[in-house]
Formats: structure tokens, C-alpha cells, sequence
């Protein structure tokens, strides 16, 4: 197995829940951390979505590893951000048997 280059940052986000002071409340994006990563673009797709046609890219984002339970350990429904651009993470699994780095299934949707 290869070494993974890390040669891009990402801002790692997590949501909170934040009250909108009628009773509700609305889902915000805090950042958490920044991670480098080797970012590996999969299949792609169109979908229809409310405001027209969406398109779909899975990734495979290779990062450093980290145990369970630590801050720095992406996690499904967390998000990546470079830039304007979104990833959603949707699984994150150990690339090796020791854990030293890390692949998060991500889909980065983007309204054509």
C-alpha cells in the first residue's frame, strides 16, 4: 500500500443546533479543524433536485488517522469544506490495519 500525499487543506465542520427565538431552531456549520488530505474523485451523476437538475460526485478522502471518540476523527454527517466547495461525509473507515490513515466516502453536490 502507498503512501497517501496529503496536498490539500480542508476545514473539517460539524452542525449544531441553534434556536431561531420562535420556538425552532436551524442547523449551522462550525468549523472544528483542519485536516490535509489526498482527495480521489469517484463516479459522478445528475439528479433531480427542488431547484433543478444537481450534480453528484463521490470522493475518497484519504487523512491522518485517529481513534474513535477523538475530535480530530472525521465522522459520517460531518462535512469537509475547501472553499466554497462542500463534501459530506457519509462513512469514514481505516485504509490500513494499523489505523495510520484514515478514507472518508464523501459526495460533494453542487445545483448546475
Amino acid at each position: 500500500m502507498s503512501v497517501p500525499r496529503l496536498n490539500v487543506r480542508l476545514d473539517l465542520e460539524g452542525s449544531a443546533r441553534q434556536g431561531d427565538g420562535m420556538g425552532g431552531y436551524r442547523t449551522v456549520w462550525q468549523r472544528v479543524g483542519q485536516l490535509w488530505a489526498e482527495m480521489k474523485a469517484g463516479a459522478g451523476q445528475e439528479r433531480g433536485a427542488e431547484v433543478g437538475p444537481e450534480s453528484v460526485v463521490s470522493w475518497r478522502i484519504t487523512v491522518r488517522g485517529a481513534r474513535a471518540g477523538d475530535p480530530r476523527r472525521p465522522a459520517a454527517g460531518q462535512r469537509l469544506r475547501m472553499g466554497q466547495r462542500l463534501f459530506v461525509i457519509e462513512a469514514v473507515a481505516e485504509r490500513d490495519p494499523s489505523g495510520q490513515w484514515l478514507t472518508c466516502f464523501a459526495r460533494e453536490e453542487d445545483q448546475a
